[in-house]
Protein backbone atom coordinates (compact mmCIF):
# COMPACT_ATOMS: atom_id res chain seq x y z
CA UNK A 1 0.00 0.00 0.00
CA UNK A 2 1.11 3.57 -0.55
CA UNK A 3 1.98 5.36 2.66
CA UNK A 4 3.46 8.56 4.04
CA UNK A 5 6.98 7.41 3.14
CA UNK A 6 6.24 6.44 -0.48
CA UNK A 7 8.85 7.74 -2.90
CA UNK A 8 10.33 7.23 -6.35
CA UNK A 9 8.70 7.42 -9.77
CA UNK A 10 5.04 6.43 -10.12
CA UNK A 11 4.66 6.79 -13.86
CA UNK A 12 1.28 7.97 -15.13
CA UNK A 13 0.34 5.33 -17.66
CA UNK A 14 -1.05 6.23 -21.05
CA UNK A 15 -4.20 4.36 -22.06
CA UNK A 16 -3.50 2.56 -25.36
CA UNK A 17 -6.20 2.56 -28.02
CA UNK A 18 -6.34 0.72 -31.31
CA UNK A 19 -6.64 2.76 -34.50
CA UNK A 20 -10.42 2.23 -34.36
CA UNK A 21 -10.57 3.83 -30.90
CA UNK A 22 -11.18 0.69 -28.84
CA UNK A 23 -9.05 -0.29 -25.85
CA UNK A 24 -5.86 -2.06 -26.95
CA UNK A 25 -5.23 -4.60 -24.20
CA UNK A 26 -2.25 -6.21 -25.94
CA UNK A 27 -0.53 -2.83 -26.04
CA UNK A 28 -1.50 -2.38 -22.40
CA UNK A 29 0.57 -5.45 -21.51
CA UNK A 30 3.45 -4.19 -23.63
CA UNK A 31 3.27 -0.74 -22.04
CA UNK A 32 3.36 -2.18 -18.52
CA UNK A 33 6.45 -4.21 -19.43
CA UNK A 34 8.05 -1.11 -20.95
CA UNK A 35 7.49 0.96 -17.80
CA UNK A 36 8.82 -1.80 -15.57
CA UNK A 37 11.87 -2.10 -17.79
CA UNK A 38 12.54 1.60 -17.24
CA UNK A 39 12.84 0.97 -13.52
CA UNK A 40 9.76 2.78 -12.23
CA UNK A 41 8.86 2.45 -8.56
CA UNK A 42 5.13 2.31 -9.21
CA UNK A 43 2.40 3.12 -11.70
CA UNK A 44 -0.67 5.32 -11.72
CA UNK A 45 -3.53 4.56 -14.11
CA UNK A 46 -6.67 6.45 -15.09
CA UNK A 47 -5.15 9.88 -14.66
CA UNK A 48 -6.13 12.93 -16.70
CA UNK A 49 -3.36 12.32 -19.23
CA UNK A 50 -4.42 8.68 -19.17
CA UNK A 51 -7.68 9.91 -20.76
CA UNK A 52 -9.75 8.61 -17.86
CA UNK A 53 -12.61 11.07 -18.51
CA UNK A 54 -12.96 9.60 -22.01
CA UNK A 55 -13.53 6.04 -20.78
CA UNK A 56 -16.79 4.40 -19.84
CA UNK A 57 -17.03 2.89 -16.37
CA UNK A 58 -16.69 -0.59 -17.87
CA UNK A 59 -13.64 0.44 -19.89
CA UNK A 60 -11.99 2.04 -16.86
CA UNK A 61 -12.52 -1.13 -14.84
CA UNK A 62 -11.28 -3.36 -17.67
CA UNK A 63 -8.14 -1.30 -18.18
CA UNK A 64 -7.30 -1.08 -14.47
CA UNK A 65 -7.80 -4.83 -14.07
CA UNK A 66 -5.54 -5.57 -17.02
CA UNK A 67 -2.74 -3.40 -15.63
CA UNK A 68 -3.06 -4.92 -12.16
CA UNK A 69 -3.05 -8.44 -13.59
CA UNK A 70 0.04 -7.72 -15.68
CA UNK A 71 1.96 -6.11 -12.83
CA UNK A 72 0.98 -8.91 -10.45
CA UNK A 73 2.22 -7.09 -7.36
CA UNK A 74 5.69 -6.27 -8.68
CA UNK A 75 5.21 -2.53 -8.03
CA UNK A 76 2.41 -0.58 -6.32
CA UNK A 77 -0.38 0.73 -8.54
CA UNK A 78 -2.42 3.84 -7.76
CA UNK A 79 -5.73 4.14 -9.61
CA UNK A 80 -7.40 7.46 -10.41
CA UNK A 81 -11.04 7.28 -9.36
CA UNK A 82 -12.13 10.92 -9.61
CA UNK A 83 -15.76 11.38 -10.59
CA UNK A 84 -18.61 13.82 -10.22
CA UNK A 85 -20.33 11.82 -7.48
CA UNK A 86 -19.35 9.66 -4.55
CA UNK A 87 -21.05 6.48 -5.82
CA UNK A 88 -18.76 5.97 -8.85
CA UNK A 89 -15.73 6.93 -6.73
CA UNK A 90 -16.67 4.30 -4.16
CA UNK A 91 -17.52 1.62 -6.73
CA UNK A 92 -14.31 1.89 -8.76
CA UNK A 93 -12.16 2.22 -5.63
CA UNK A 94 -13.49 -0.97 -4.09
CA UNK A 95 -13.21 -2.78 -7.43
CA UNK A 96 -9.52 -1.95 -7.92
CA UNK A 97 -8.54 -2.38 -4.28
CA UNK A 98 -10.00 -5.87 -4.37
CA UNK A 99 -7.80 -6.55 -7.42
CA UNK A 100 -4.62 -5.43 -5.66
CA UNK A 101 -4.31 -1.66 -6.11
CA UNK A 102 -2.07 0.11 -3.59
CA UNK A 103 -4.30 3.16 -3.26
CA UNK A 104 -6.52 5.56 -5.15
CA UNK A 105 -6.09 9.11 -6.42
CA UNK A 106 -8.88 11.67 -6.16
CA UNK A 107 -9.11 15.25 -7.40
CA UNK A 108 -11.84 17.65 -6.29
CA UNK A 109 -14.71 18.12 -8.77
CA UNK A 110 -14.49 21.17 -11.01
CA UNK A 111 -15.96 24.32 -9.53
CA UNK A 112 -16.16 22.93 -6.01
CA UNK A 113 -15.92 26.39 -4.50
CA UNK A 114 -14.56 27.65 -1.15
CA UNK A 115 -11.96 25.60 0.67
CA UNK A 116 -14.29 24.57 3.46
CA UNK A 117 -16.21 22.70 0.77
CA UNK A 118 -12.97 21.09 -0.43
CA UNK A 119 -12.31 19.80 3.07
CA UNK A 120 -15.90 18.64 3.38
CA UNK A 121 -15.72 16.83 0.06
CA UNK A 122 -12.60 14.88 0.98
CA UNK A 123 -14.05 14.03 4.37
CA UNK A 124 -17.00 12.49 2.50
CA UNK A 125 -14.66 10.67 0.11
CA UNK A 126 -12.65 9.15 2.96
CA UNK A 127 -15.83 8.04 4.72
CA UNK A 128 -17.13 6.46 1.51
CA UNK A 129 -13.87 4.62 0.84
CA UNK A 130 -13.39 3.34 4.35
CA UNK A 131 -10.25 3.59 6.50
CA UNK A 132 -8.31 0.85 4.72
CA UNK A 133 -8.04 2.64 1.35
CA UNK A 134 -4.97 4.92 1.14
CA UNK A 135 -5.68 8.21 -0.63
CA UNK A 136 -3.53 10.32 -2.93
CA UNK A 137 -4.87 13.88 -3.14
CA UNK A 138 -4.44 15.36 -6.63
CA UNK A 139 -3.85 19.11 -6.52
CA UNK A 140 -4.22 20.18 -10.16
CA UNK A 141 -6.05 23.52 -10.38
CA UNK A 142 -5.11 23.98 -14.04
CA UNK A 143 -7.50 21.12 -14.85
CA UNK A 144 -10.40 21.67 -12.46
CA UNK A 145 -10.12 25.29 -11.34
CA UNK A 146 -10.02 24.32 -7.66
CA UNK A 147 -7.26 25.99 -5.66
CA UNK A 148 -6.23 24.10 -2.53
CA UNK A 149 -4.15 26.04 -0.03
CA UNK A 150 -1.19 24.71 1.90
CA UNK A 151 -3.23 24.99 5.07
CA UNK A 152 -6.05 22.86 3.65
CA UNK A 153 -3.62 20.19 2.43
CA UNK A 154 -2.03 19.99 5.88
CA UNK A 155 -5.43 19.96 7.58
CA UNK A 156 -6.61 17.10 5.37
CA UNK A 157 -3.57 14.92 6.02
CA UNK A 158 -4.00 15.55 9.75
CA UNK A 159 -7.76 15.05 9.98
CA UNK A 160 -8.00 12.17 7.47
CA UNK A 161 -5.40 9.51 8.39
CA UNK A 162 -5.76 7.74 5.05
CA UNK A 163 -4.73 10.90 3.16
CA UNK A 164 -1.09 9.87 2.87
CA UNK A 165 0.10 11.24 -0.47
CA UNK A 166 -0.08 14.49 -2.43
CA UNK A 167 0.22 14.68 -6.19
CA UNK A 168 1.46 18.23 -6.46
CA UNK A 169 0.74 19.91 -9.81
CA UNK A 170 -0.12 23.49 -8.92
CA UNK A 171 1.77 25.86 -11.20
CA UNK A 172 3.75 27.92 -10.32
CA UNK A 173 4.15 25.71 -7.31
CA UNK A 174 7.72 25.53 -6.03
CA UNK A 175 7.03 27.78 -3.05
CA UNK A 176 3.87 25.81 -2.27
CA UNK A 177 5.84 22.57 -2.39
CA UNK A 178 8.42 23.95 0.04
CA UNK A 179 5.70 25.07 2.44
CA UNK A 180 3.89 21.72 2.39
CA UNK A 181 7.15 19.89 3.03
CA UNK A 182 8.10 22.27 5.84
CA UNK A 183 4.67 21.96 7.44
CA UNK A 184 4.32 18.18 7.39
CA UNK A 185 6.14 15.69 9.55
CA UNK A 186 6.43 18.14 12.41
CA UNK A 187 4.53 18.75 15.64
CA UNK A 188 1.03 17.32 15.28
CA UNK A 189 1.01 17.20 11.45
CA UNK A 190 2.00 13.77 10.08
CA UNK A 191 4.45 13.40 7.24
CA UNK A 192 2.96 13.54 3.75
CA UNK A 193 4.44 11.81 0.72
CA UNK A 194 4.78 14.38 -2.10
CA UNK A 195 5.05 13.29 -5.73
CA UNK A 196 5.06 15.89 -8.49
CA UNK A 197 3.47 16.03 -11.92
CA UNK A 198 3.38 18.56 -14.77
CA UNK A 199 5.27 16.22 -17.12
CA UNK A 200 8.43 16.51 -14.99
CA UNK A 201 9.00 20.04 -16.29
CA UNK A 202 10.41 21.16 -12.93
CA UNK A 203 11.52 17.80 -11.53
CA UNK A 204 15.08 18.80 -10.71
CA UNK A 205 13.96 21.88 -8.78
CA UNK A 206 11.13 19.98 -7.10
CA UNK A 207 13.48 17.33 -5.76
CA UNK A 208 15.66 20.09 -4.32
CA UNK A 209 12.57 21.49 -2.57
CA UNK A 210 11.81 18.23 -0.81
CA UNK A 211 9.63 16.22 -3.19
CA UNK A 212 9.75 12.45 -2.70
CA UNK A 213 9.61 11.73 -6.41
CA UNK A 214 7.49 12.09 -9.52
CA UNK A 215 4.03 11.01 -10.60
CA UNK A 216 3.79 11.94 -14.24
CA UNK A 217 3.84 10.31 -17.65
CA UNK A 218 6.83 11.69 -19.57
CA UNK A 219 7.61 9.26 -22.38
CA UNK A 220 11.19 8.70 -21.16
CA UNK A 221 10.52 7.53 -17.60
CA UNK A 222 14.10 6.29 -17.24
CA UNK A 223 15.18 9.94 -17.06
CA UNK A 224 12.87 10.55 -14.12
CA UNK A 225 14.11 7.40 -12.40
CA UNK A 226 17.73 8.52 -12.66
CA UNK A 227 17.03 12.10 -11.58
CA UNK A 228 15.05 10.98 -8.53
CA UNK A 229 17.63 8.36 -7.57
CA UNK A 230 20.52 10.82 -7.87
CA UNK A 231 18.80 13.88 -6.40
CA UNK A 232 20.02 13.27 -2.85
CA UNK A 233 23.49 11.91 -3.60
CA UNK A 234 24.72 13.69 -6.75
CA UNK A 235 22.58 16.69 -7.60
CA UNK A 236 24.93 17.99 -10.31
CA UNK A 237 24.76 14.71 -12.21
CA UNK A 238 20.99 14.58 -11.73
CA UNK A 239 20.67 18.06 -13.22
CA UNK A 240 22.92 17.15 -16.16
CA UNK A 241 20.70 14.19 -17.00
CA UNK A 242 17.56 16.29 -16.58
CA UNK A 243 18.96 19.04 -18.81
CA UNK A 244 19.79 16.54 -21.56
CA UNK A 245 16.12 15.57 -21.79
CA UNK A 246 14.64 19.02 -21.14
CA UNK A 247 14.00 19.90 -24.82
CA UNK A 248 11.78 16.82 -25.17
CA UNK A 249 10.11 17.49 -21.81
CA UNK A 250 9.20 20.97 -23.09
CA UNK A 251 8.14 19.61 -26.47
CA UNK A 252 5.75 17.20 -24.78
CA UNK A 253 4.31 19.98 -22.61
CA UNK A 254 2.68 21.90 -25.48
CA UNK A 255 -0.89 22.90 -24.75
CA UNK A 256 -3.34 20.77 -26.72
CA UNK A 257 -0.63 18.63 -28.31
CA UNK A 258 1.18 17.13 -25.35
CA UNK A 259 -0.74 13.87 -25.08
CA UNK A 260 -0.54 13.22 -28.82
CA UNK A 261 3.22 13.82 -28.71
CA UNK A 262 3.62 11.55 -25.70
CA UNK A 263 1.69 8.72 -27.32
CA UNK A 264 3.55 9.07 -30.60
CA UNK A 265 6.85 8.92 -28.75
CA UNK A 266 5.71 5.80 -26.91
CA UNK A 267 4.69 4.27 -30.24
CA UNK A 268 8.08 5.00 -31.75
CA UNK A 269 9.74 3.45 -28.73
CA UNK A 270 7.73 0.28 -29.32
CA UNK A 271 5.65 0.57 -26.15
CA UNK A 272 2.25 0.83 -27.88
CA UNK A 273 0.96 -0.06 -31.33
CA UNK A 274 -1.00 3.13 -32.06
CA UNK A 275 -0.74 6.77 -31.01
CA UNK A 276 -4.52 7.15 -31.18
CA UNK A 277 -5.97 9.84 -28.87
CA UNK A 278 -9.69 9.76 -28.18
CA UNK A 279 -12.09 12.62 -28.86
CA UNK A 280 -12.52 15.38 -27.96
CA UNK A 281 -9.65 15.96 -30.34
CA UNK A 282 -6.51 17.87 -29.57
CA UNK A 283 -5.32 20.76 -31.72
CA UNK A 284 -4.30 18.36 -34.49
CA UNK A 285 -6.31 15.74 -36.34
CA UNK A 286 -3.46 13.26 -36.29
CA UNK A 287 -1.22 12.46 -33.33
CA UNK A 288 1.57 11.60 -35.72
CA UNK A 289 1.33 14.91 -37.55
CA UNK A 290 2.02 16.82 -34.35
CA UNK A 291 5.49 15.29 -34.35
CA UNK A 292 6.06 15.80 -38.05
CA UNK A 293 6.05 12.05 -38.60
CA UNK A 294 4.61 9.56 -40.99
CA UNK A 295 1.88 7.16 -39.98
CA UNK A 296 2.68 3.97 -38.12
CA UNK A 297 2.29 1.96 -41.30
CA UNK A 298 4.64 4.18 -43.29
CA UNK A 299 7.41 4.73 -40.77
CA UNK A 300 10.01 2.33 -39.51
CA UNK A 301 9.66 3.83 -36.03
CA UNK A 302 13.35 4.70 -35.80
CA UNK A 303 13.14 8.48 -36.15
CA UNK A 304 12.88 10.67 -33.08
CA UNK A 305 10.23 13.39 -32.85
CA UNK A 306 10.85 17.11 -32.65
CA UNK A 307 13.90 18.63 -31.02
CA UNK A 308 15.65 15.34 -30.28
CA UNK A 309 16.42 15.01 -33.99
CA UNK A 310 18.49 18.18 -33.81
CA UNK A 311 20.39 16.78 -30.82
CA UNK A 312 21.33 13.39 -32.20
CA UNK A 313 25.02 14.18 -32.39
CA UNK A 314 25.13 15.91 -29.01
CA UNK A 315 27.08 14.12 -26.32
CA UNK A 316 24.90 13.21 -23.36
CA UNK A 317 26.17 13.59 -19.80
CA UNK A 318 28.12 10.82 -18.15
CA UNK A 319 25.87 8.35 -16.40
CA UNK A 320 23.38 7.90 -19.22
CA UNK A 321 23.52 4.37 -20.54
CA UNK A 322 24.05 3.41 -24.16
CA UNK A 323 20.46 2.11 -24.26
CA UNK A 324 19.21 5.51 -23.15
CA UNK A 325 21.33 7.27 -25.76
CA UNK A 326 19.71 5.10 -28.41
CA UNK A 327 16.32 5.76 -26.81
CA UNK A 328 16.74 9.53 -27.15
CA UNK A 329 17.60 8.99 -30.79
CA UNK A 330 14.27 7.29 -31.39
CA UNK A 331 14.46 3.81 -29.88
Amino acid sequence: MINRQSSGVFVIAATPFADNGSLDLESTDRLVDFYLGCGVTGMTVLGIMGEAPKLSQDEATTFARRVLDRIAGRVPVVVGVSAGGLDPVRALSHEVMDKGAAGVMVAPPAGLGPEDRVKGYFAQVCKALGPDVPLCLQDYPQANGVKISVETILDLTTEEPQSVMLKHEDWPGLDKLSRVRAGSGKADVPRLSILTGNSALFLSEEMARGADGAMTGFAYPEMMVEVVNLARSDRDRAEDIFDAYLPLVRYEQQLGLGLAIRKETLRRRGAIASARVRAPPTMTNSPASSCGSKSASGNSGRESPGPTRRRRSAELPAGISEDQKRGRAGA
